[in-house]
């Protein structure tokens, strides 16, 4: 099973919260990630919540090119 250490993907006030809380959390939640920038994203993708971003196809395809690209190294 893999585990994640939510305190250097979170913000602080969301790392003791539960996954459900999480995915409904505003992606501003994800540390590094403004209200501006989830205006931004909200704008652009309609994503308002970390579950709206994990579903971006275009996000799915660029982790995917990244990881073929490093699998070729």
């Amino acid at each position: 099973m893999a585990t994640v250490d939510l305190g250097k993907v979170l913000d602080k006030a969301w790392a003791d919260k539960d996954l459900p809380e999480i995915l409904a959390a505003p992606v501003s939640a994800l540390k590094g990630v403004s209200d501006r920038d989830g205006e931004l994203l909200r704008e652009a993708f309609g994503v308002t919540t970390v579950a709206d971003l994990a579903k971006v196809k275009y996000f799915h395809w660029a982790a995917s090119l990244a990881a073929l690209d490093a699998a070729a190294k």
